[in-house]
């Protein structure tokens, strides 16, 4: 026998050949019951993938993949002074604490770093490089 906290309470079993019969002959459909009783559960294989793309965990995750090789792969003088704060479409954008440095790598290292991690992470994740005072 199994104890109290392993068992079903009534409302949760299914009825009997014998209630199913009794309830047909009495002319009650418990059908609707029947189907309102069984569990609305799905197996997670199939709600995991829906779920993940709602939070786009893939989308954060490669942010902060950028963020990591960021800091390694660009120049320590520059990591000072500008970091990735996003990613749309393609686009990464770039925000850089003063307008000298804007203009030092928008001129001079653009094409150096954008080179660098297309090579890290492919051209179609990282397609063009936006920089932006902040």
């Amino acid at each position: 026998m199994n104890p109290p906290y392993f068992r079903k309470s009534n409302s949760q079993r299914r009825p009997t050949a014998r209630q199913r019969v009794l309830a047909q002959w009495r002319g009650i459909d418990v059908t609707a019951l029947e189907k309102a009783r069984q569990p609305s559960t799905k197996p997670i294989n199939e709600v995991l993938p829906n779920v993940l793309s709602e939070l786009r965990i893939d989308r954060r995750q490669s942010e902060s993949e950028i963020l990591k090789v960021w800091n390694h792969l660009i120049d320590p003088n520059i990591v000072a002074h500008a970091k990735p704060t996003g990613l749309n479409k393609g686009t990464l954008f770039v925000t850089v604490d003063s307008s000298t440095w804007l203009s030092e790598i928008v001129r001079y290292r653009r094409r150096e770093i954008l080179e660098r991690l297309q090579n890290s992470f492919g051209k179609d994740l990282i397609a063009k490089i936006s920089f932006r005072v902040g």
